[in-house]
């Protein structure tokens, strides 16, 4: 698949910052894949955070905006957030 522009949600923003949701069934590997927010570029900044939820697995990860210039926008790898119920 590709970024779908409808699947990007600001959350909160303040201080220069943004914080985003977004939900895809492409795998984290493929949206931390440097050039695939760019459609989103003049949205997203530097250090903007974005929780990645991957509707296929489902697993959801956390990256932040590393660069954008020039319409190329890179991401980190993503953290991902453990997703467990002991009980």
């Amino acid at each position: 698949m590709a970024y779908s522009s409808a699947n990007l949600t600001q959350l909160a923003h303040g201080n220069g910052f943004k914080f985003w949701h977004y939900t895809s069934a492409d795998a984290i590997a493929t949206v931390n894949s440097s050039g695939y927010f760019n459609d989103a570029s003049n949205q997203l900044t530097v250090r903007d955070v974005i929780i990645v939820v991957d509707s296929n697995t489902p697993t959801t990860s956390l990256v932040s905006v590393l660069t954008n210039a020039s319409g190329v926008v890179d991401v980190s790898d993503g953290l991902a957030i453990t997703e467990a119920d002991a009980d």
